[in-house]
Parts: structure tokens; sequence; C-alpha cells
């Protein structure tokens, strides 16, 4: 079981940039599929990006793409999502995902088991 937590939401303009962290607790980070989702309020969860235990592989939902870039430093357990030209339908808690065991990346919610708290972000002029 792998504990994490997400760090990085905020308020930002149209247009801004933001990069989202999740930390991890497990020593075997490296063994992990990592993901992150979004939620905005009165809609489902939604695949944004996925990457391999490598970190050579990865996968974006088609509303981020170009614009989007997930990446890990296994030395430090942490994945990142760097966001850059946001826009308002962007606005939502984004979560990390985890899956042992498993190369990845994974697109399916169903596919990763362990989720974070979540972090708020709130794209608004």
């Amino acid at each position: 079981q792998v504990h994490m937590v997400e760090s990085g939401g905020g308020l930002v303009q149209p247009g801004g940039s933001l990069r989202l962290s999740c930390a991890a607790s497990e020593r075997t980070f490296s063994n992990y599929a990592m993901g992150w989702f979004r939620q905005a309020p009165g809609k489902e969860r939604e695949f944004v990006a996925g990457i391999n235990w490598s970190g050579s592989n990865t996968a974006y939902g088609d509303s981020v793409k170009g614009r989007f870039t997930i990446s890990r430093d296994s030395a430090k357990n942490k994945v990142y999502l760097q966001m850059n030209s946001l826009k308002p339908e962007d606005t939502a808690v984004y979560y990390c995902a985890a899956r042992a065991g498993v190369a990845g990346p994974l697109k399916q919610l169903s596919e990763y088991d362990q989720w974070g708290p979540g972090t708020q972000v709130t794209v608004s002029s």
C-alpha cells in the first residue's frame, strides 16, 4: 500500500501554468504505474495523464494533449503534472493514482487501485 499526497494546486488565470506534485511513501515506488485524474463538480472522474514505471512512456487525455506533461522522479518518490495554457474548463480536483506491479501507462479509472486525497485547481480571471 502506498500513501500519496498531492500538492501545487491553487488559483490561476486563464493561460497560466501550474505544476502539481504527488509525493509517495512507498520505497518500491519505481514498481508503480502512476497517473493523474481530475473531477469537476457534477462530472465523472476523468483521465488526465499516465506514466509507466520507468518514466519512458506516457499517455494523455485528449483534452490536455499538448498542454500538460507528466513526469516522475523515482529517486524522490514523486510524480509531477506540468500544466500550461490553462483554461477555465481545467478547473477540477486533481487526483494522483497508483497501481503496483503493472508497467503502464494506464488510462482507465478501474486500472488504478490507490488514490491520493486530491488538490483543487481553479482557473479563473
